[in-house]
């Protein structure tokens, strides 16, 4: 995560309208409360956006980025999430999860999610495993934002556990 480190100084002035714009529609779909893990948080813009709500936890790769967030953070990948099973009421992930191994990401995503978890993730159209991420995201609703596509789930509670 070298370039991140080193663009973090100026990550929010080149990214934050696009960013605040994504999290804004996500808070329109689904209700994000309790503690809230954001996978890819970079300097936690998004982030904070949904304080108030949640308790925010900001995971990142890139500790240069995470050190402008002023709230918990963790250094961490997607794709093996140093968290218990079942730890979160509500998860996500804006424009990052493109990095990842998409296939090792979204199961993790489903163990530390509570059953009734609201999930939501933005992937870039553009980016070479976008057409994997929809596959594996089948059954989100989806929301059109110009560069990206977000899978947005409210999981309810049920008597028999849905699998992720």
């Amino acid at each position: 995560m070298g370039y991140y480190n080193e663009i973090s100084a100026g990550y929010n002035m080149l990214h934050s309208e696009e960013q605040l714009a994504k999290a804004a529609l996500i808070k329109k779909h689904a209700d994000f409360r309790g503690l809230l893990l954001d996978i890819g948080a970079g300097t936690g813009l998004a982030t904070v956006q949904f304080q108030g709500n949640a308790e925010c936890i900001a995971l990142d790769p890139a500790i240069e980025m995470l050190r402008q967030f002023p709230g918990m953070k963790v250094v961490g990948r997607a794709e093996q999430l140093p968290f218990k099973n079942a730890s979160f009421d509500s998860v996500i992930s804006i424009t990052a999860l493109h990095h990842s191994n998409i296939e090792q990401a979204k199961p993790e995503i489903g163990r530390v999610s509570k059953e009734n978890a609201a999930i939501a993730v933005s992937f870039f159209k553009r980016a070479a495993n976008f057409g994997k991420a929809r596959g594996l995201f089948k059954g989100f609703r989806e929301i059109d934002s110009e560069k990206d596509l977000i899978f947005v789930k409210q999981r309810i509670a049920l008597k028999i556990k849905q699998p992720f």
